[in-house]
């Protein structure tokens, strides 16, 4: 499950052991993750949500991502970021979550990604 074509199973491994992923179950079965990061080294991150077919909007994202931000606010983080490409329907998921659209990065043959900011409060 954790283990796609962006990382390595070496690197899922050390994102389990900084605790920078999150798993989401029902019944001791995992149905999704989030992994995340740090941007510029001090903004939590959201590399990738990720949620099996079966289980997608159902609320389960919702909660693993409010979940996530509670994490991160306790922490002592004022404000995450995600993105996503402006292709994807995420975009309008993530919006509906909050989440403001902040910069863009367009790289060759890819459609462009948006950078999206949230303030936690």
């Amino acid at each position: 499950l954790l283990e796609r074509e962006h990382l390595s199973q070496e690197k899922v491994g050390q994102k389990i052991n900084q605790q920078e992923i999150m798993l989401a179950s029902i019944d001791n079965t995992s149905i999704g993750f989030l992994r995340y990061s740090f941007f510029w080294d001090s903004i939590p991150f959201m590399n990738l949500l990720w949620l099996d077919e079966p289980y997608r909007k159902q609320g389960f994202g919702t909660a693993l991502v409010q979940f996530w931000e509670k994490q991160m606010h306790e922490q002592g983080f004022h404000q995450v970021m995600t993105s996503t490409q402006s292709n994807e329907n995420a975009q309008h998921f993530y919006r509906k979550l909050g989440y403001k659209d902040c910069g863009a990065l367009l790289l060759p043959e890819e459609a462009l990604e948006l950078l999206l900011f949230k303030e936690l409060f």
